[in-house]
């Protein structure tokens, strides 16, 4: 799926920044795409971008707007429709991540039909997959494993594989979501997959490779979600993972919108992945911890992730404030 030219990005009128994950994503890691953002007055995030109307961004160069909000349970909200629609009059294509296909949606179809601009549903796997086989497929494989979602596996993965190609080692980032999918331009949006085909759609995801190469999977969902643990063990079973990266976000003490599920602890997360992930690869192992900071105080951050690190004895790093370089290096001395 090639969505083309540079994006104006649609915040809609969500309150909470991590309604807001595939706007970040794009601001953080694409960035040179993004001309702009679209805002209705009741919005109450802002990711820095310059406002725009449909006209304005059409001048600066955008040819997709993109819908850069991914609220629980992925829907279109209705006040949104007639933006959408006025954004298509003005010629720009649309790209979505929701779950909702967009030419479902009367108003929005004729949109597209009278103006010839595209609609793009990236959250549409587009292709059948088979059942997972669990056979051991050559090169290697990292999966970024949560305490919840929206913990930073994304941004892990993106770094990782970032960083493991600086210092000369064979990485692939492999998005398993629609805002990874937008940044990469490839990949298998895994929570669209009907279940029975999530481990075969893993396995396709990250095929045979050189030896030497990582695959490097962003990961979904957390086993510990009363609702997202499903595609969390299908990802576990299907990546086949020689090494899984715990990710977390410090200070969140239950499961984000279920208050009535408190979050694991490290030692007891790490633990219930890596006995999934053994039935699969009896050889996976725990390579690091990823923690999202941002809660704690600056001057705090690094002696936090010093004490998890020398609590497990593994690599422990935030993907933004410090990077993974640790973690890299862990790799390359420890697997050969």
């Amino acid at each position: 799926m090639i969505i083309p030219g540079k994006y104006l990005l649609f915040l809609g009128d969500v309150a909470d920044r991590l309604d807001a994950k595939t706007a970040c994503g794009l601001v953080d890691w694409s960035r040179e795409r993004c001309v702009g953002q679209w805002r209705l007055p009741s919005c109450g995030i802002d990711m820095g971008l310059e406002d725009m109307d449909f006209a304005q961004a059409r001048a600066a160069g955008a040819e997709t707007l993109v819908i850069g909000v991914t609220p629980f349970g992925g829907a279109i909200a209705p006040q949104w429709i007639a933006p959408i629609v006025a954004a298509l009059g003005a010629g720009l294509n649309i790209a979505s991540g929701m779950h909702v296909r967009l030419g479902s949606i009367p108003e929005i179809a004729a949109a597209a039909r009278a103006s010839g601009a595209s609609l793009f549903d990236v959250r549409d796997p587009g292709r059948s997959f088979p059942v997972g086989s669990g056979r051991k497929r050559s090169g290697r494989r990292m999966l970024m494993v949560g305490t919840d979602c929206a913990v930073g596996k994304k941004y892990s993965a993106l770094a990782i594989a970032r960083d493991m190609k600086a210092h000369g080692m064979k990485a692939t980032f492999r998005a398993t979501g629609q805002t990874g999918i937008l940044i990469a331009g490839e990949g298998v949006p895994i929570d669209a997959v009907v279940s029975d085909f999530v481990s075969g759609a893993a396995e396709t995801l990250s095929p045979d490779n050189d030896r030497d190469h990582w695959d490097v999977i962003e990961g979904q969902g957390s086993l510990f979600h009363p609702a997202y643990a499903a595609v969390a063990l299908g990802l576990l079973h299907g990546s086949q993972p020689d090494a899984i990266v715990l990710c977390h976000a410090e200070g969140r003490t239950h499961v984000d919108g279920y208050p009535d599920f408190p979050l694991p602890g490290l030692a007891e997360c790490i633990e219930a992945n890596l006995g999934m992930a053994r039935r699969i690869n009896p050889a996976v192992r725990c390579a690091g911890i990823s923690i999202n900071c941002s809660a704690l105080p600056a001057d705090a951050r690094a002696d936090h992730l010093a004490a998890v690190s020398d609590r497990f004895g593994l690599p422990c790093f935030d993907p933004v404030a410090t990077g993974p370089a640790a973690l890299v290096a862990h790799i390359a001395a420890t697997f050969d």
